[in-house]
């Protein structure tokens, strides 16, 4: 059993708020869910939807095909239709629709009195029409109104009313939470001890920031600085400091870091750097998912120097990365970017966050516990500005020498999974994830390698790569970033004919991997 529902309708209608609270009910009721929001820059009009997906089976993604439409407004039906099944329910509350329809497969919500809670009326009917539990959907908007009596009695209201439509779900054991990325990653920086986040607001890497900024305490300070390069200079003078220290942006950011970045590689003060992706160049479409900053995370900044960049793809593994992120830069005195989009980002899923028996270490020979020197010189072993080049060659040779004590290290950590069995092996990283295992099921012949650790590149991942009898190389971007990578560590050719890219600003769905899959077996 696996249903998608749309909800649309224009920014500022909540649309967000009714697919989150629906999604947070479906989980409740011991359903796996998958919600992913996209939305244009635009804080009232355009078109906003959720794709919302559930089921009795573990599930990562969405479907274009829509078995329930909920449309808060007229256009989201105009947009959409092409994509409803043969007996898709249509929901709304926008009149307009209501001549166009007259089966019962049609119901129309009439909450124009309602205003801005038109859409919890919209959940109480929707969720009556599921036959989910009045107790559980009205818990979660207790829990997100903070007991408001009037959104309480606008929900309970539609929910008590009688509809043509009903589906009987009934109550299974709970399988988790609904966590977002984003919220995943947060949680993940603060069990691994962060004391201090700066930042400067970029979709869709503020949402870091502002869950942060509502866990502030005596340990934790967050700062919102006047630009991407105060930001990460003030986080590599914290940790100088001997505070855990962290920053986050987009691209556009990231490009303003990179001198800083490399400062920080020759001054070796444990950084992460939450790296969000969104498509691009310049602002390129600023609410869009992308996968197209992976080179500029390998090889942003001047000089050489190691760095360590870990590629989650589900919201339980933002989570576990960000602790080993944070675990690697403080032992190793390096950046790790944890290298994230949007769509992971701001995507929920239905999943259980495990602690990690994970130690950060300690900040014993940091400032505070005596001398403590760094620049951003070349220098020799004790700290001292140099220009001999033995002393040069020395240092160098020490940074070289660390990736291969990371590499060692990271060795230890899930850096990537199998999934699968066949002959031919798919390659990708980050949120493909979720449409890649939903799509494995309706597939034969294929085995799909989920990599996590980008940098360094592991040894047992090239011996994997070197005896494949097939590669694809399957991401969000037009050139194939992480099949040039691949070819360059492994001297494999990966040719354009292998590469599966989608670069619309929008993510992979296991129908467009399926059908480009059997395309290519048949040779069209």
């Amino acid at each position: 059993m696996r249903y998608n529902v749309l909800i649309g309708g224009k920014a500022g209608q909540g649309i967000d708020t009714l697919a989150t609270l629906l999604s947070a009910a479906l989980a409740k009721a011991g359903f796996y869910v998958f919600n992913a929001h996209e939305y244009e820059s635009l804080i009232r009009g355009g078109h906003s939807y959720n794709n919302v997906c559930f089921s009795d089976k573990p599930s990562f993604s969405y479907d274009t095909k829509i078995d329930f439409l909920i449309a808060l407004d007229e256009l989201t039906y105009e947009l959409h239709q092409k994509e409803l099944t043969e007996k898709a329910l249509i929901i709304t509350s926008d009149s307009k629709l209501k001549s166009k329809f007259t089966d019962d497969r049609f119901i129309f919500v009439d909450s124009a009195t309602l205003g801005r809670s038109s859409n919890l009326a919209l959940l109480g009917a929707f969720t009556k029409i599921l036959g989910l539990d009045k107790d559980i959907v009205l818990q979660g908007v207790r829990h997100k109104f903070k007991e408001d009596k009037a959104t309480l009695e606008v929900t309970e209201q539609f929910y008590g009313r009688e509809y043509t439509f009903n589906l009987h779900l009934t109550k299974s054991e709970e399988k988790g939470e609904m966590f977002t990325g984003s919220e995943a990653l947060a949680q993940g920086a603060l069990d691994a001890g962060v004391q201090r986040y700066f930042g400067y607001p970029m979709t869709p890497a503020t949402a870091l920031m502002t869950l942060l900024a509502k866990k502030q305490s005596e340990n934790l300070f967050v700062f919102l600085a006047e630009n991407e390069i105060a930001a990460i200079n003030i986080a590599i003078g914290c940790s100088f400091a001997g505070k855990i220290s962290m920053v986050g942006t987009s691209g556009g950011g990231f490009d303003l870091m990179t001198e800083a970045l490399s400062m920080q590689g020759m001054m070796e003060l444990p950084l992460v750097i939450h790296l969000a992706q969104r498509a691009g160049p310049s602002t390129g479409v600023p609410t869009g998912t992308s996968q197209a900053d992976l080179n500029v995370a390998l090889y942003g900044g001047h000089g050489e120097f190691p760095r360590v960049i870990l590629a989650p793809g589900d919201a339980e593994e933002t989570y576990e990365k960000t602790i080993e992120a944070f675990y690697l830069a403080e032992k190793f005195g390096v950046s790790s970017l944890i290298l994230t989009d949007k769509h992971l980002l701001e995507s929920a899923y239905t999943t259980q966050l495990s602690p990690l028996n994970i130690i950060i270490p300690p900040r014993e020979n940091f400032a505070g516990n005596g001398l403590f020197k760094r620049n951003s010189y070349e220098h020799d072993t004790q700290w001292n500005t140099s220009e001999d080049p033995v002393v040069i060659k020395s240092s160098s040779d020490e940074r070289k020498n660390k990736l291969l004590r990371i590499k060692e290290e990271a060795s230890k950590f899930k850096g990537y999974t199998l999934f699968g069995k066949g002959d031919t092996l798919i390659i990708g990283f980050g949120s493909t994830k979720g449409a890649m295992l939903d799509a494995l099921p309706h597939l034969e012949g294929y085995t799909y390698l989920h990599l996590v650790c980008i940098e360094p590149f592991l040894d047992e991942v090239k011996k994997m790569i070197s005896e494949a009898k097939e590669i694809l190389v399957i991401e969000n971007n037009s050139v194939g970033q992480l099949a040039d990578l691949i070819s360059g560590k492994c001297a494999r050719e990966i040719t354009p004919e292998n590469r599966i890219l989608k670069f619309d600003a929008r993510p992979f769905t296991p129908e467009f991997i399926i059908a480009e899959l059997h395309h290519r077996k048949r040779g069209d």
